[in-house]
């Protein structure tokens, strides 16, 4: 498969990691709230906290690439979630898909590569309490209320 590992860069001069876009997976647990990973420092904004995630490959559609990446950076196993909705910011020239997804069975995410400096599941109130990377600061409020609006 043909790897997106890239940088696209906007008509405003703005840089997006991911050549056929990229795509992150928010995991709700019931529970334990929601998988949050702290970037690494020396990565795109680095030091806020995020959804594992990154670009997709050629031909990948976000979900698979979604939970690739998760599987990659944080051990989700694709067979332990059951994917709810996406939400999707289109630039035109470059898109990033939010795959929402619950937990179906327990499991224990850990760093599986160096792109997180901690993995956490945070309570659904105390998400925005965090230093959030800033595209995930400005979709978690939308992200919110329609997950919420699942469990009404």
């Amino acid at each position: 498969m043909d790897s997106g590992d890239a940088w696209v860069e906007g008509p405003d001069g703005r840089r997006f990691w991911g050549r056929f876009g990229a795509a992150g997976l928010l995991v709700h647990d019931a529970r334990r709230g929601i998988l949050l990973q702290h970037r690494a420092d020396w990565s795109h904004f680095g030091g806020t906290w995020g959804l594992p995630g990154g670009a997709r490959h050629a031909d990948e559609t976000a979900v698979e690439g979604a939970l690739r990446e998760a599987a990659e950076e944080a051990a989700v196993p694709p067979d332990a979630v059951s994917v709810l909705f996406e939400s999707v910011l289109d630039l035109g020239f470059w898109s990033y898909t939010t795959v929402v997804a619950a937990v179906t069975r327990p499991f224990e995410a850990h760093m599986a590569d160096v792109e997180s400096i901690e993995l956490r599941w945070v309570p659904v109130e105390q998400v925005a309490e965090l230093p959030l990377h800033p595209g995930f600061a400005d979709s978690w409020p939308q992200l919110r209320a329609r997950l919420g609006g699942l469990a009404d």
